[in-house]
């Protein structure tokens, strides 16, 4: 058994019941409660949708506080993509629990991730029995790429955005997953934004938003 993912919620903006649901996803050492910062920026241009940012299964390995989908002491791909592996039916059970809490299916679900939370979201999202609206992932990467031709059972679309000044997930991963994507058939969006580090700049929230919109049928 793995434990019950839970974190904070954003009811949606226009009040009453979510017809869509937004999951996002945090990295590595922060919890829900950094996520959820995205909600109050695109709750106004999708004010059906309830947002949820659970915090990651568990403690950081490697700081005194935060959360951790999987451990980066051994950053071999190897152990990452077991890592990876080994989350992702937790994320999955969350995801399921959450839709059929509000009667939702994965046609009105959209994940959203942040470094270690975009490798989850692009892992998890692209081997779901059904595609959801759309994946958006800053500053990630895509891991088991070399798998995911026999893999992948849904190809939402995706939006990856990177800048070009990171420091901690190269930014070259963002060509490198778009070329995999592109290659299993999936519809990528992409946008580098100049001299950003491990972030999310004012573009990339802007572009999210849109794409988002768009994903949703807004």
């Amino acid at each position: 058994m793995f434990p019950d993912l839970s974190g904070p919620a954003h009811k949606p903006a226009g009040g009453g019941k979510p017809r869509r649901l937004v999951v996002l996803l945090h990295g590595l050492g922060a919890d829900g409660n950094d996520l959820i910062g995205l909600a109050p920026y695109w709750a106004p241009l999708l004010p059906e949708a309830e947002f949820v940012a659970p915090d990651a299964p568990f403690p950081c390995d490697m700081a005194p506080v935060g959360r951790q989908w999987f451990s980066l002491q051994d950053r071999s791909p190897a152990a990452i993509l077991a890592g990876v592996r080994a989350a992702a039916p937790m994320l999955d059970a969350f995801i399921d629990a959450s839709l059929a809490a509000r009667g939702l299916g994965d046609e009105a679900l959209a994940l959203v991730g942040f470094s270690q939370g975009t490798m989850m979201s692009l892992h998890v999202g692209l081997r779901r029995a059904k595609p959801c609206a759309g994946i958006v992932g800053y500053s990630g990467a895509l891991i088991g790429a070399d798998a995911l031709g026999q893999e992948i059972r849904a190809r939402p679309p995706v939006l990856l955005v990177h800048g070009d000044a990171d420091e901690v997930v190269p930014p070259q991963a963002l060509p490198q997953a778009v070329r995999a994507l592109e290659s299993a058939g999936v519809a990528v969006a992409s946008l580098v934004s100049p001299g950003l580090g491990h972030g999310i700049d004012e573009a990339g929230l802007r572009r999210g938003g849109a794409f988002l919109r768009e994903a949703f049928g807004l």
